[in-house]
């Protein structure tokens, strides 16, 4: 199947969530409880993790899925062939809470490569959409066709100085693994005109894409990045990660220290966070 066929069924899929999403929003029918501790998780982001799941089988029955919630342990190494990797709902607490910060990630990986990737945002009205080497797009949700009418091809801001830039982060849920992180806000706030967090890495990663962001930093999970990632690439973003990555895990399964800019900005934001966490391992 072509992969422009496969972005159209995923955009689809993505919206059918994103509309599960709106309602179970509109009628307060779910319950929530803690997975590792910590981590908040909704009947709902199962709910709809399984619809996914089963539109994904209707088209795609033999490729492999990572997931949030289904299938979280799908192993990242050594990565061949076909694979999906799907958050159903990306910002979790922001949806139980009542806030409109919230996605549905879907992204389809060939052989270690992000191929295409789809964030969907249900309460924003947004879709964002990205090819490997065909560019970003960002669709109007009044669309009749699948795709949204006049998709407009989004991209990276024209930011040049950190000082007078616009950065988005997040923090982990366990409090025990924050303290360098806060290390990492100090050493930015001092530099940048401001910071945001946000609550969703998806949308972070579509907003440095659309401009709107000029950079985000940030370590997290597999479906919480894969979609954005390429979106933001693919809008002319500079992507990496402050550190190697290990041997055997692809560069666009790997969640840790990743970092997404305007060009201009890549090298100064990388040098300031690797400063500041030397400053945290010293004591200072």
């Amino acid at each position: 199947m072509p992969h422009a066929e496969r972005l159209a069924i995923a955009i689809e899929i993505a919206r059918e969530a994103g509309r599960a999403i709106v309602e179970a929003r509109r009628n307060q029918d779910f319950s929530h409880r803690y997975k590792k501790g910590s981590e908040l998780v909704t009947d709902v982001d199962v709910a709809v993790d399984e619809l996914i799941a089963r539109r994904l089988d209707e088209q795609f029955g033999d490729e492999p899925r990572l997931t949030e919630e289904l299938s979280p342990d799908e192993s990242i190494t050594d990565q061949q062939g076909p694979l999906w990797i799907i958050d159903p709902i990306d910002g979790t607490v922001n949806f139980a809470h009542g806030l409109s910060h919230v996605a549905v990630s879907i992204a389809w990986m060939k052989d270690g490569h992000t191929e295409l990737g789809v964030v969907h945002a249900p309460f924003l009205g947004e879709t964002f959409s990205a090819l490997r080497g065909g560019g970003a797009w960002r669709h109007d949700e009044s669309g009749k066709d699948g795709q949204g009418e006049n998709p407009q091809r989004i991209r990276v801001s024209c930011a040049t100085s950190l000082a007078r830039a616009l950065v988005a982060t997040g923090f982990p849920y366990r409090r025990e693994g924050r303290a360098p992180l806060i290390r990492r806000l100090y050493h930015v706030l001092e530099h940048c005109q401001d910071l945001r967090r946000n609550g969703s890495a998806a949308l972070d990663l579509c907003d440095v894409a659309c401009g709107r962001l000029d950079a985000y930093y940030e370590s997290v999970s597999p479906w919480d990045f894969a979609a954005g990632m390429l979106i933001a690439r693919e809008a002319g973003a500079r992507t990496g990660h402050l550190y190697d990555c290990p041997t055997g895990i692809p560069t666009d399964l790997y969640g840790e220290n990743v970092i997404a800019c305007a060009p201009d900005l890549y090298q100064r934001l990388s040098e300031l966070l690797i400063r500041a966490d030397t400053d945290s391992r010293d004591g200072q």
